[in-house]
């Protein structure tokens, strides 16, 4: 009896254990089948990532400002090598590199599947590299900027994984990056491909920029501005061509600046594009604006004449206002602004008051982002109208108790140039595809509007802004070919953390264009803090209005000489 119970007991305990066996290969197969399928296919399989190559940047004439170069990088694989050092020593011949060097990045490499030995070199080594085991060869693309620190602040820079960080780079990351991808090998147990197994997904290169920027036009800006930023010792300065008609960005020029290849080691304060993130008081420059919005809404007329209080003005809740220079008596419309009477102006304003003053401005922009494409600009400040004091509507006039960009002023100025007609500020052209076909094009808006009546902006551009070239205090922008209109600005610095402005430091700038009589160019220059211990001057007809003069002189010179470019598919297809 003993005997068969101890039988009974154990086929019971037999039958258990192979039901459990049952139940556990039941379980393995019907609820983790897809988790160990999945698991078993990686092993087998090496997924291959095929980086595409990131879009080119062009001026406006096909000219390179960024693109991709194609580099080998060789790597090694730790965790399959044996003997580091023997390794090590094969290799170091092969890449003109210290063994000691080529062990210690191997050894010290976090991912046990991949350390980085050295990038960029020639076909020859990489194919002898290729063969010593456990060394493998990557290809992939690394940006480069043939023109260097031309219209760096414009093109931006990418970081080493070739991701826009700046500029255009950032600002159509998406569009130049391209699509990665993907191949599917069948792996040995090293995880070595032994053939192709699948396309997972095709990779796609990325689409090609056309910039409205014109290299040779960036160059006469940028060596006219150097050459003044460098005598006055500034601590900065902004030049902006544009065509009035579009609002495209012919140069824009920040200084100081980079070069976006070794973006890395410079200063962090110079990567700003300071022609759209820096805001300051525009002073005088405001002016012809403001009187233009004035003559629009008939507050003024082209006839009256207003009396400038012989250089001091006072009143009870604005203060005092005096003038840059001598007073003025009776001034005329116009040669308020040849002569660029303060209280000429805040007479003006007054007129005005504070509503027609505000929606006005707000009319030319300011207050808010131009649109431009570009990363990081700022809005500039124009503030509600309850916000204002008793001050506000007798200094905005003059350029005070506003801040506005370089940009901002540049656009201000293209409407009155454009008969009053709106415009947006833009610097990308077009975007094309790989075959060269025009993906995205950037027109100027419909002719729907007007900021100012076109009689009013006319009058403003060839009547008063001439004068201030011809009589004025634009002199040093005159030309024999051409007839220059344009504003002088010197404003002061207000200071930081309280009330007033700072001594001795100022934003010294001009803006204008040419012809008079049909605008093709505006320039704008701005030079930030020049140096009055030079005994040179400082203010933006001694300053500013000469390198406007220069940049208009051979912008105008060089259009008039050239021809519109045209970009053939196949140097599109080919970069």
């Amino acid at each position: 009896m003993k005997n068969n119970r101890i039988s009974t007991f154990l086929f019971a305990l037999l039958i258990a254990v192979f039901l459990a066996l049952a139940a556990r290969c039941f379980y393995l197969q019907y609820y983790k089948n897809e988790q160990y399928t999945s698991q078993c296919t990686q092993q087998k399989q090496a997924v291959a990532t095929l980086i595409p190559q990131r879009g080119v940047i062009m001026d406006c004439r096909g000219r390179v400002l960024a693109g991709s170069k194609e580099v080998q990088m060789v790597f090694a694989e730790p965790r399959i090598l044996k003997e580091v050092k023997e390794t090590s020593c094969e290799l170091a011949p092969v890449l003109d590199m210290g063994a000691h060097i080529i062990c210690k990045l191997i050894t010290d490499s976090a991912n046990p599947g991949f350390a980085r030995i050295r990038t960029d070199v020639d076909y020859n080594q990489a194919a002898q590299a290729r063969k010593i085991y456990g060394v493998g060869v990557e290809s992939s693309c690394q940006r480069h900027y043939p023109m260097g620190r031309l219209a760096s602040h414009v093109v931006g820079f990418t970081s080493a994984d070739n991701r826009g960080l700046e500029g255009i780079e950032f600002a159509y990351d998406s569009d130049l990056a391209g699509s990665v991808g993907r191949n599917v090998f069948i792996a040995d147990a090293h995880r070595r491909p032994i053939r192709l197994k699948d396309h997972e997904t095709k990779v796609a290169d990325g689409v090609g920029i056309i910039l409205t920027l014109d290299a040779t036009i960036q160059q006469f800006a940028s060596e006219a501005l150097l050459e003044q930023y460098l005598s006055y010792r500034a601590e900065s300065a902004i030049a902006i061509v544009a065509e009035p008609k579009t609002g495209a960005i012919l140069a824009m020029v920040a200084l100081p600046d980079f070069d976006p290849e070794h973006f890395n080691t410079a200063d962090p304060d110079t990567l700003r594009n300071r022609a759209i993130t820096d805001q300051f008081e525009p002073g005088s420059l405001i002016k012809p604006i403001v009187m233009a919005i004035a003559l629009d809404d008939k507050v003024v007329s082209r006839n009256d004449t207003i009396f400038c209080e012989n250089g001091s003005y006072c009143g009870k809740g604005f203060g005092c206002i005096g003038e840059y220079r001598d007073g003025f008596g009776n001034l005329s419309v116009r040669d308020m602004l040849v002569k660029s009477s303060n209280i000429g102006m805040a007479k003006v304003g007054q007129r005005m008051g504070k509503d027609k003053l505000y929606n006005g401005l707000k009319l030319f922009g300011f207050g808010s982002q131009t649109g431009i494409d570009l990363p990081g600009e700022a809005p500039g400040l124009l503030w509600p109208t309850p916000k204002w004091t008793g001050y506000s509507v007798t200094r905005i006039p003059f350029g005070q108790e506003i801040t506005v960009t370089a940009l901002q002023l540049v656009r201000g100025f293209c409407i009155l140039a454009n008969g009053g007609r709106p415009i947006r500020p833009h610097v990308v052209k077009a975007v094309v595809d790989n075959q060269g076909d025009i993906v995205k094009l950037t027109k100027a808006p419909p002719p729907v509007g007007f900021c100012v009546d076109p009689d009013v902006a006319k009058w403003i551009v060839t009547e008063t802004l001439t004068g201030v070239i011809n009589e004025g205090t634009g002199r040093r922008a005159k030309l024999k070919k051409w007839q220059v209109f344009g504003k002088t600005g010197t404003a002061n610095i207000a200071k930081t953390g309280e009330r007033g402005y700072a001594e001795h430091e100022y934003v010294a700038s001009f803006i204008g264009g040419a012809p008079a009589e049909d605008p093709a160019v505006i320039v704008l220059v701005s030079v930030r803090k020049p140096d009055i211990s030079l005994g040179k001057g400082y203010t933006g007809g001694t300053v500013a209005a000469p390198v406007v003069g220069k940049i208009l002189e051979r912008t105008l010179t060089y259009l008039e000489n050239s021809r519109p470019a045209t970009l053939p598919k196949t140097y599109l297809a080919a970069n």
